[in-house]
């Protein structure tokens, strides 16, 4: 897969510790992000991912900021994002499996343990459709 990756001045050790885990998985990953601990506005590089996501450039796409919030915040302002903070596997799983999410918003301020397991349950679970798409569709037409 080619994943979307972008962060903050807060996420900057946490991406590097994620785009080791995609590449050791065989996924490709474009760099949206910050490398320096100057302070970056969080909306800017949310929009940019987002943006590439919903164009369909990328397989799915990754957002790290210091609590996961404010770049989730910002991709769901992208139309055709829907971009889900997780914390562990059961809700990386939920936002695939019932809300088709796109983008995978994670917390810095959390650290990395169990993130692997995230990464890897949000990229591998299959959206169910059925139900879910009726929801998916009322959410697309909240854009409009």
């Amino acid at each position: 897969m080619h994943i979307a990756i972008g962060n903050d001045h807060r996420g900057i050790e946490f991406k590097n510790g994620v785009t080791e885990m995609l590449t050791g998985a065989g996924h490709t990953y474009t760099d949206f992000g910050t490398n320096t601990a100057d302070a970056v506005d969080y909306p800017d590089i949310a929009g940019e991912v987002g943006k590439a996501v919903a164009r369909g450039d990328f397989d799915f796409g990754i957002l790290i900021c210091g609590t996961g919030i404010g770049m989730c915040i910002s991709a769901n302002k992208v139309k055709g994002i829907r971009a889900a903070l997780c914390h562990n596997v059961f809700s990386a799983t939920r936002a695939r499996q019932h809300n088709n999410a796109n983008i995978l918003c994670l917390g810095a301020e959390y650290g990395l343990d169990g993130v692997a397991d995230i990464v890897n349950a949000f990229f591998t679970t299959d959206f169910e459709g059925g139900r879910h798409q009726r929801r998916v569709d009322k959410i697309a037409d909240l854009e409009n």
